[in-house]
């Protein structure tokens, strides 16, 4: 089969004008034309964009992208295991990111008092980009009060204790998800549970229904959602069904 230039612009979600660039620079030259003149693509082709467009995705250069696909030594298996590398890297790098936003504006909501070097050491890079966020948003209310009562008290070792505590309940959360465990199951409530536990005893008094708004967080802001699915598909939005599920057990609904 082949294909209009107007069709592999749909297939790739790209512009034939990107299209007509590639062909000019013989980047990506159809493999046929009609008797009219008009651009006609196969299977190969198709198979070249997609090459091209991981490697645009990832950041490389035009020139560099043909000098990549037109090395005749390298097979395409090897391109593909090359961008599975580069994207497995990339993934890694954002989620550990991600993570680290997460946490640091989780952690400026509940008031912690660390210094610079205290929090990249507890906590890692990003921390700073939301760090008035939490403030801005809850800064007025009791819970923030409180928070800020209590880890004034707090020592570095106590940071850490903490750090460990909410890391195990996310080590929970992604061991229930991969297992299969339904968000409504006595393992899945148990973890919402300990997480609001782990607020109550640290933090703040955290009552079901401040858990149930923290909960909309997990699913709402995509920086809490990239964390949570970090650490399986479909994380953010189990976590979230469990909370509100542990919420009405705790409430004898």
């Amino acid at each position: 089969m082949s294909y209009s230039v107007g069709q592999v612009a749909g297939f790739a979600r790209t512009t034939v004008r990107t299209l007509h660039h590639y062909d000019e620079i013989e980047l990506l030259t159809p493999s046929g034309r009609t008797a009219s003149g008009y651009r006609r693509y196969d299977d190969a082709d198709l198979d070249r964009l997609q090459q091209i467009l991981f490697y645009r995705e990832l950041g490389f250069s035009l020139e560099e992208i043909a000098t990549i696909l037109d090395d005749r030594e390298v097979a395409p298996s090897e391109h593909l295991r090359r961008q599975h590398a580069l994207l497995t890297g990339r993934i890694e790098r954002l989620q550990r990111m991600a993570a680290a936003v997460a946490e640091a504006l989780e952690a400026r909501t509940m008031g912690i008092k660390l210094t610079p070097e205290e929090k990249f050491e507890i906590f890692g890079e990003g921390y700073q980009e939301y760090e008035d966020e939490a403030q801005e948003r809850w800064g007025g209310s009791d819970a923030w009060k409180q928070s800020q009562q209590r880890t004034a008290k707090l020592s570095k070792d106590d940071w850490i204790r903490i750090k460990a505590e909410g890391d195990e309940i996310m080590r929970r959360i992604s061991a229930a998800v991969r297992g299969g465990a339904a968000a409504d199951s006595e393992v899945a409530m148990d973890i919402a549970e300990e997480h609001r536990q782990h607020i109550c005893r640290n933090f703040y008094d955290c009552s079901y229904t401040m858990q149930r708004g923290l909960a909309e967080m997990f699913v709402a802001d995509e920086r809490f959602q990239a964390t949570y699915e970090g650490l399986a598909e479909g994380a953010a939005v189990w976590f979230h069904d469990a909370v509100l599920a542990n919420a009405d057990r705790g409430e004898g609904r």
